[in-house]
């Protein structure tokens, strides 16, 4: 199976691509999308789309995961927020990728056995799993571990029958 894990922001866009079976994960691709920081926000938009459409068309992922909208004290930002993940959703609907949301939390529980756990910890695990030092950009640590989160949660429904 191969995982597209996204990471939506407007300033960047971290993006992990992972493969693997029960046995072992790869790390096929990372990194991040940064629009030009003084775009107008619908350039921006459209620029997280094309990139994300690139992605699934090169390393065509069975499916995508998301992390889902945290709550935010800052309104703007968060509606902000909303538009890059709205960019990514339909740049994987579009393209007959399924979705799956997950709450930063249970990306973090997944990992590391704590919901609350720091990043730190998080890029260990990841790290560790995909057995490579992490030295991605923090936004493509996140979205590497929300496909990782996936694939564990996916592959652990499917073996135990949750």
């Amino acid at each position: 199976m191969i995982v597209l894990g996204l990471d939506p922001g407007i300033r960047n866009t971290g993006f992990g691509i992972i493969s693997g079976t029960m046995d072992k994960l790869c790390l096929v691709h990372t990194g991040v999308i940064s629009p030009r920081p003084k775009q107008d926000i619908s350039l921006k938009i459209s620029y997280i789309y094309n990139k994300i459409v690139e992605l699934i068309n090169k390393y065509k992922p069975d499916e995508a995961a998301i992390e889902d909208v945290f709550m935010s004290v800052n309104i703007r930002s968060a509606l902000v927020l909303g538009h890059a993940r709205g960019a990514a959703m339909v740049a994987c609907t579009n393209n007959c990728v399924d979705i799956y949301t997950y709450e930063p939390t249970v990306v973090k529980k997944t990992l590391v056995g704590r919901g609350r756990a720091d990043k730190q910890q998080v890029a260990f695990m990841v790290g560790q799993l995909l057995g490579v030092k992490p030295t991605w950009p923090k936004d493509a640590s996140d979205a590497l571990a929300i496909a990782i989160s996936h694939f564990i949660i996916k592959t652990t429904k499917k073996k135990y029958n949750i």
